[in-house]
């Protein structure tokens, strides 16, 4: 916890595990670098370049949660890297900003979301808060997204919480027809958060595929079978978006505001 070198040092010694486990990608935790409860201290963040640096030679793509330092501005951000090279970075987007996380003190919210393609295959990314807003995972999928990554820090703050995430995730990969992989922190930070865990992924027919044990740090493998996403969209094809319509009901809620 708050200590950026122990925590790349981890995060390498989980590279080398995934990648003899035979796994092609790993994904971690939200803000997994710098500790959740640490979030605003400076000599934990990094930039995403600093970054790449830590994770040049590994051989892995790896989705890595951190404070990112862009100029004068601070994110709470996850970076996609493939042996080093940063495909793409998401900038949470909607930061919990009320007690006892207050993450709008520490970080500025990013500006947009894109899906992005990797050698295994188009992804998009939601950092925690961002996945329980409904339209951004829709929006993903809408811009190609196969695969939703979830890294996230929930806590038993949110007494709800861990039955409404795997609501959630299965919710969106039955209904998107696309896989589901979330990540969340384990263990107990400053101020008193217990992170509760409960890994899983979830394939396209809102089946989980795999999950780790409850409050237990460890490595979770799954298969993801693009061709079951390409699958289960012929059977369920998605409704075409209509960004007329969004757009026309955007300008009214936002001339109207939100009741």
């Amino acid at each position: 916890m708050g200590d950026r070198i122990s925590n790349e040092k981890r995060l390498i010694g989980a590279i080398a595990e995934a990648r003899h486990a035979g796994a092609d990608l790993l994904v971690v935790p939200e803000l997994q670098l710098s500790g959740y409860g640490f979030a605003a201290a400076e000599d934990v963040s990094c930039t995403a370049e600093e970054l790449a640096e830590v994770l040049a030679g590994s051989r892995l793509a790896t989705l890595v949660g951190f404070h990112e330092r862009a100029g004068e501005e601070s994110h709470n951000s996850a970076g996609y890297f493939e042996d080093g090279i940063a495909v793409h970075v998401h900038r949470k987007l909607y930061l919990c900003d009320y007690a006892p996380f207050d993450e709008d003190v520490h970080f500025i919210p990013g500006h947009g979301m894109r899906a992005f393609d990797t050698a295994l295959g188009r992804m998009a990314t939601l950092i925690c808060n961002d996945a329980w807003q409904p339209f951004l995972p829709s929006l993903a999928v809408h811009d190609g997204a196969e695969v939703l990554l979830i890294p996230a820090a929930s806590s038993t703050a949110v007494p709800e919480a861990e039955a409404y995430w795997t609501e959630l995730t299965r919710f969106y990969a039955r209904m998107l027809g696309c896989y589901v992989v979330f990540v969340n922190r384990v263990g107990t930070e400053a101020g008193g958060l217990t992170f509760w865990g409960g890994s899983h992924v979830v394939d396209p027919r809102g089946d989980v595929v795999a999950q780790s044990p409850r409050l237990e740090e460890s490595l979770v493998l799954a298969e993801i079978d693009l061709e079951r996403v390409a699958g289960r969209r012929r059977e369920l094809p998605l409704a075409g978006l209509r960004p007329e319509l969004l757009r026309n009901e955007l300008e009214r809620l936002g001339t109207a505001g939100v009741r």
